[in-house]
């Protein structure tokens, strides 16, 4: 393995993980800020406030994205196989 094919493929992997993991990631993000911004204006500092919530968030982007992140996730395993395979 050459060390660009090695520079090509840890690019790709990176560029992978950040499109696999951001539709899980945002909405965490999201819900996060609105409920700092909820706690900040009622004065509720509830540790379970903010968990709860975010638990809930990755259950429903697992269930709605998961297949759309499988694919993804095959897809750059075969081209990476693929690529390490030909040389």
């Amino acid at each position: 393995m050459t060390t660009d094919l090695a520079l090509q493929l840890m690019g790709e992997m990176l560029l992978a993980a950040l499109l696999i993991s951001a539709p899980v990631l945002v909405p965490i993000m999201v819900i996060g800020l609105v409920i700092s911004i909820l706690q900040v204006v009622t004065q509720v500092q509830e540790i379970s406030l903010t968990f709860v919530p975010k638990i809930i968030t990755v259950f429903v982007a697992v269930v709605v994205f998961g297949p759309w992140m499988l694919r993804k996730l095959i897809a750059f395993a075969s081209a990476a196989l693929v690529q390490a395979g030909s040389l």
